[in-house]
């Protein structure tokens, strides 16, 4: 069997048993595909060390795509480049578990980035975008609504968007389904609570989503409409940053800048990594240790506080 049939099957194998997305699985296939057109192989057997060293300088050396944020003259940045050796591990992988003969994926090692830099607004920052919807109009309360789950739970854009209509507002509580299909609790505070309370009942149309679209006609012209008025992603973004921008803050907000805000407001309160790590839903502590900063303040101001107090 050729290279590229083995690549439908493992992208098939991811989205089926392994529970990836789809656009996990198109990102898999747009690096993959970049790696079978620069080696030049018919099969997953001629994939040597050699070759995937040339691979990796040839990575290093390709030009930032335009559009980037990258300058003229920049290349790939190391993290870029670490993607398309993890599509290219995961692959050697599931070739070997397939019983084909191929380089051990240990032997593939990932580059050396830079320490990642967290995006942080001010609790001043955070607390002014949270007040930023005015108004008693449906898209206030919907977006006061958004602003106040977002801090309250934590959540990704994405599964923001996929919440149904029907959450049970009486608990403090609720599942989300995240990565891999992976289920967690998260929960509400009373201020969301109560956002989301007075959005809904405003509410005249009959969509299942949690957070709609809301048209010039206002709630009326809703019940009117068939198809399916979930917000988007890129809509939640896009509103996240008129509100960053209405309430003066500089720097770039997104809603992943909401959720870091979550997690540091925890740890700065008493929270441990493992219990943060299991409100974000991620699979793996080291993807947590992004935060570790938080603690490391908390450690400095706790040694000034007890150390060498009889001396």
């Amino acid at each position: 069997m050729d290279i590229t049939e083995w690549k439908r099957r493992f992208l098939e194998y991811t989205e089926i048993e392994k529970g990836r997305s789809l656009k996990t699985v198109e990102n898999y296939d747009h690096y993959l595909s970049r790696f079978i057109l620069f080696a030049k192989v018919k099969k997953p057997e001629q994939v040597t060390h050699d070759l995937v060293r040339e691979y990796r300088l040839w990575l290093n050396r390709q030009p930032a795509s335009e559009g980037k944020r990258g300058m003229p003259g920049t290349t790939l940045k190391k993290r870029t480049q670490n993607y398309y050796l993890i599509a290219l591990r995961a692959f050697l992988k599931y070739l070997a578990r397939e019983g084909v003969t191929t380089i051990s994926p240990e032997k593939i090692e990932l580059a050396k980035t830079p320490e990642h830099e967290l995006d942080l607004i001010s609790s001043g920052d955070l607390k002014r975008l949270l007040a930023a919807p005015s108004g008693a109009g449906l898209a206030a309360l919907r977006d006061r609504a958004i602003l106040e789950l977002f801090f309250s739970t934590g959540l990704r854009v994405s599964e923001l968007c996929e919440l149904p209509r029907d959450l049970d507002l009486g608990r403090d509580e609720f599942s989300v389904r995240g990565k891999g299909e992976k289920v967690r609790i998260v929960f509400l505070s009373e201020n969301a609570k109560k956002a989301l309370k007075e959005y809904l009942a405003k509410r005249t149309d009959v969509d299942d989503a949690l957070f709609i679209h809301i048209g010039r006609g206002g709630g009326k012209s809703l019940a009117k409409r068939s198809s399916s008025l979930r917000l988007t992603p890129r809509s939640v973004e896009r509103l996240v940053k008129h509100y960053a921008i209405k309430s003066g803050i500089s720097k770039k907000v997104t809603p992943h800048v909401i959720r870091h805000s979550f997690a540091t407001d925890l740890l700065e309160n008493g929270a441990d990594l493992r219990s943060v790590q299991a409100l974000l839903g991620h699979a793996n502590i080291t993807t947590t240790q992004i935060y570790t900063h938080v603690t490391d303040t908390r450690l400095k101001e706790i040694y000034k506080k007890y150390h060498s107090k009889n001396r």
